[in-house]
């Protein structure tokens, strides 16, 4: 079957959390989350470092909105279910179908960080991709120096294969770095 043709739910809902699939609107919400924490963000994410308007961001998002739709690409926005707030944004990215298998990546609004939000909506997408999405394997690949993202996959039991050297550049794009690479299969 063709990937878009493939029908599964475009929310999926934890103990706290509500992921959804970006919507048209939710520009407004993801620029605020990435303005509140953009010194936090930078030192990891490559796009932290262009100087985004709230319009340039609502273009992405609807760009995401369509790559979810065809399957290309299924980014996530993930909501407090009590408050509905915007929290941070995941999804499973560099999809193989063939496999299936699937990257799950992850960033979240500082003003909500150390409360388990992270861990809870990676914990939800990744059962949603082994039940729904029938994956075989998902990695998890971030910056060895990155020590909060490192610690997400360790929590929840996936295992360390190796560490890539030299693999990719800082935030900044000033200096070479190695990034982890874990996974679980089924």
């Amino acid at each position: 079957m063709k990937p878009i043709l493939l029908d599964f739910p475009e929310q999926i809902c934890t103990e706290r959390l509500r992921i959804r699939m970006p919507l048209p609107g939710d520009g407004k919400l993801v620029y605020a989350a990435t303005q509140a924490s953009i010194n936090e963000l930078k030192p990891w994410m490559p796009w932290a470092h262009k100087n985004q308007t709230e319009e340039d961001v609502e273009v992405n998002i609807r760009d995401a909105h369509a790559k979810f739709l065809t399957r290309e690409d299924l980014r996530l926005h993930i909501f407090d279910k009590e408050t509905g707030e915007f929290i941070g944004s995941s999804g499973l990215h560099r999809i193989n179908w063939t496999v299936p298998k699937f990257e799950i990546g992850y960033w979240i609004d500082t003003r909500y960080s150390r409360r388990g939000y992270i861990t809870e909506a990676v914990q939800g997408i990744t059962e949603f991709a082994f039940t729904k999405l029938k994956a075989k394997r998902i990695e998890i690949r971030c910056d060895t120096k990155n020590t909060k993202s490192r610690a997400i996959p360790e929590k929840l039991g996936f295992t360390l294969e190796g560490i890539l050297k030299n693999d990719a550049l800082s935030g900044d794009g000033k200096e070479l770095r190695d990034t982890c690479v874990f996974s679980k299969i089924r």
